[in-house]
């Protein structure tokens, strides 16, 4: 899971970061509104975290911008504002809800599971399955009957991003951003080395399950059933 946090305050945003990946997050951090909005606008997030007194364009414009561009992504919008008012008006812009500041860190990262919940695509329990694969999210565990491996941040990540896209073709560039972040300098070998990492542990567990190679595209989960 990949998170958003658009916070103009560096030592809160710094904070938030680090409450997400506790929570085993992956958290990239942007101080305004308009960076905010290009890479929520990426679609590789899975929550954004958004401040409402934003530099450049404020967290309304940026879940309202988001909305009118057909980006679900859920917005949890953070601010010191309490009026009654100012809720309405996020929650109209398109936020799914409003959290106000100060919170408590556990009321924070219970909001997150919320709305990493609401997902269709997304397991209630913190568990991807997949063939004969279970994948856990608090635990990075990937296992297939008794046997079972944990696996890197990275490879978690990745392997999260194909099981959720099973038998479709997941592009190398949709990988690079997903898993190593909008601004990352990775190339495509990276993602090739981390295939190769996948593969070999997808063998020690004698799952059925394969990583198919779509040349010049990407990959594919496959499962063992298709017929």
């Amino acid at each position: 899971m990949r998170i958003l946090i658009v916070e103009d305050e560096v030592r809160l945003a710094e904070t938030l970061k680090d409450l997400m990946e506790m929570e085993g997050y992956t958290a990239d951090v942007c101080h305004d509104g308009e960076t905010g909005l290009d890479n929520a606008l990426s679609s590789i997030y899975d929550v954004i975290l958004l401040d409402v007194m934003l530099p450049k364009r404020s967290g309304f414009e940026v879940v309202k911008r988001l909305r009118e561009e057909g980006n679900h992504t859920p917005v949890l919008l953070l601010t010191a504002r309490n009026d009654v008012s100012d809720k309405v008006t996020g929650l109209d812009c398109g936020a799914d809800y409003y959290l106000t500041k100060p919170f408590e860190p556990k009321e924070l990262t219970a909001c997150v599971r919320a709305l990493v919940r609401r997902q269709p695509e997304l397991r209630e329990d913190g568990v991807q399955r997949s063939g004969d694969l279970k994948l856990e999210q608090s635990t990075f565990l990937l296992s297939c009957g008794e046997r079972s491996v944990r696996l890197s941040r990275k490879e978690y990540d990745m392997m999260e991003l194909l099981m959720l896209n099973q038998r479709m073709v997941v592009p190398k560039e949709k990988l690079l951003v997903k898993v190593w972040g909008y601004e990352s300098d990775a190339e495509d070998n990276n993602v090739e080395v981390y295939i190769s990492f996948l593969r070999r542990k997808l063998e020690h567990l004698h799952s059925q399950v394969k990583i198919r190679t779509i040349r010049m595209v990407g990959y594919c989960l496959e499962t063992g059933e298709e017929k």
